[in-house]
């Protein structure tokens, strides 16, 4: 029995080849200041292929460069742990209220609640500077 080759399908392995592919290559030269600028926009971008970081540069393609400001991502953290202490606050907040009226008489509560009040006054003084001083913030040195 003899096989003909003709009939039989072609297998194919791998992935299809490009139709208009790349195949032209160029070289450039770079003193050690020009590679450790080339190194750091790269970096920026975020792009982690260098030919198509050098691709879109050539090409007036868009090139994100993020830069990432650390005073502002540590101002960030500590508003967030300060948010998060707040909700605390509040937690607590309102276990002490109730506790005070299950444990203590009236005339004792309303006294506690009173001191409460004042704190709590205190509190919202407190984080309306803090809003203050995040928009104050925000318009000086945020970058829109």
């Amino acid at each position: 029995m003899t096989h003909d080759i003709s009939n039989k399908k072609k297998k194919t392995v791998g992935r299809k080849p490009k139709i208009n592919r790349s195949k032209y290559r160029y070289t450039v030269n770079l003193n050690d200041e020009e590679n450790d600028k080339f190194h750091l926009l790269i970096q920026q971008s975020g792009v982690e292929n260098i030919s198509r970081f050098i691709h879109h540069a050539l090409f007036g393609k868009e090139i994100k460069v993020i830069k990432v400001d650390k005073a502002t991502m540590d101002y960030y953290v500590r508003l967030t742990n300060f948010y998060h202490q707040f909700q605390a606050i509040g937690n607590n907040y309102n276990q002490t209220v109730k506790a005070l009226k299950t444990n203590f008489s009236e005339k004792r509560a309303l006294a506690l609640l009173y001191k409460l009040e004042k704190t709590t006054l205190e509190l919202i003084v407190l984080s309306k500077k803090i809003i203050e001083l995040t928009k104050e913030y925000e318009v000086k040195w945020l970058q829109r």
